[in-house]
């Protein structure tokens, strides 16, 4: 049995109303990281982390331990609080 309304029509109104969450900033994403790593998690995606602190301006090898780079993202971030 078909419903009677257009197949994407539900969706449609779903975005128009609701809208997409804005994208975290570059600092946002480094802090929410941080929080997990504090919390316990141990990030799997070495990709990722890079990924993070290169768009926060950090030189980043590909070869570093994921440990000093997330030392390198805590220094960075500390460095962004001081001066707000």
């Amino acid at each position: 049995m078909r419903s009677r309304w257009p197949k994407g029509l539900f969706s449609w109104l779903k975005a128009i109303l609701f809208g997409k969450a804005a994208p975290l900033s570059d600092y946002e994403r480094a802090r929410q990281l941080i929080a997990a790593v504090d919390r316990g998690g141990i990030p799997l995606n070495a990709a990722k982390v890079n990924a993070i602190a290169r768009s926060l301006g950090l030189e980043i090898s590909r070869h570093a331990p994921i440990e000093e780079t997330i030392q390198r993202i805590r220094l960075a971030l500390t460095r962004v609080s001081q001066h707000d």
